[in-house]
């Protein structure tokens, strides 16, 4: 018979990576979501869909009925108001939970590199980040008092050809392609890690239905490591730009002009990221990175390119890198 996933979200960036795994791998997968993102993530074949708003308790509680899952794989739960009402309908019910959180959750300023799963957690800059650690403090607690089948799962910058790695998206592609300053936080040589979504996948299915994986958390990202520079370079060669007007401002002056941003980039993006991830790849030997970013930005750009429509160009941050740029030259 052959183990049931059940898929809160699914249809996300990094979810739908994960469907189409787990679905390769034979697993029995149902995805529970609003029903409203498959335009640009189609569902492969042979998923079974269950459609209601995840805000909604009486809708969750309706949808979720009777049924039972080998595996749970939360990916959209982001407080613990909402991960609790999850627990109370599941408890009983399910094999496994898989929580996604967030490798953002990893003390800022980074004592120490690389970065380990045991590594602590903390970030005062952003309230997302605090939210996901007190998600898993909250697991850690029904785990140990109550022996419900945790696995905490933290993934650092996961993207696929729909997402931009950069501030404002599309915008700061196209104001390369115009010749406008595109900024660059920092002196532009802190470490990033950008991990394509497939790639990703192929490391979270080793702990789906796994029994090693219960009680356990882990870091999943790739192997390459760039400076902010060095991905700023590949996306205006991958746009067909061959000198971006590249302008370095300090993240704190970034932070207090663009507060929109400002949480994020103190908390995550503003630091050197490395991280050690072998204790999830001994669930599933063999993991080859098959996306490096210099091809991940061709298929970024791409994408866009065939979706003019997706195109948005957010005029706020462009005023506000036009701002930037002008008092930091």
């Amino acid at each position: 018979m052959k183990p049931s996933v059940l898929f809160i979200g699914g249809t996300g960036v990094i979810s739908s990576a994960c469907v189409a795994e787990a679905v390769d791998l034979g697993f029995d997968v149902t995805v529970l979501n609003r029903g409203e993102r498959a335009r640009l993530r189609p569902l492969p074949k042979g998923v079974r869909t269950l459609t209601a708003d995840l805000t909604d308790d009486d809708a969750m509680r309706k949808v979720l009925g009777q049924g039972s899952w080998d595996t749970v794989a939360d990916f959209f739960s982001f407080n613990t108001e909402r991960l609790a009402r999850n627990i109370g309908l599941l408890e009983g019910r399910v094999g496994q939970y898989v929580f996604i959180s967030s490798a953002s959750a990893y003390a800022k300023p980074v004592p120490s590199l690389p970065i380990l799963d045991s590594s602590p957690l903390r970030n005062p800059y952003w309230q997302y980040s605090r939210d996901k650690i007190a998600c898993e403090e909250l697991l850690t607690r029904q785990y140990r008092e109550h022996g419900f089948p945790i696995t905490i799962v933290r993934p650092s910058h996961t993207y696929d050809p729909t997402m931009v790695p950069l501030e404002g998206g599309w915008t700061s592609i196209e104001r390369m392609r115009q010749g406008w300053p595109v900024i660059v936080h920092g002196d532009g040589t802190s470490l990033w890690t950008l991990t394509f979504n497939t790639d990703f996948a192929y490391m979270f299915a080793g702990l789906l239905a796994n029994p090693c994986a219960i009680g356990e958390a882990y870091t999943i990202t790739g192997d390459e490591f760039l400076t902010w520079d060095a991905i700023v370079m590949d996306l205006a060669r991958a746009a067909g730009v061959s000198k971006p007007d590249i302008v370095h401002v300090a993240s704190d002056t970034i932070a207090r002009e663009l507060p929109e941003i400002g949480p994020g980039l103190l908390g995550d993006k503003s630091h050197s990221v490395i991280f050690d991830c072998s204790k999830v790849r001994a669930l599933r030997p063999g993991f080859a990175q098959k996306v490096m970013f210099a091809e991940g930005a061709r298929r970024i750009v791409d994408f866009y390119d065939a979706h003019p429509d997706l195109k948005v160009i957010d005029d706020q941050l462009n005023t506000g890198f036009d701002r930037l740029a002008k008092s930091n030259r």
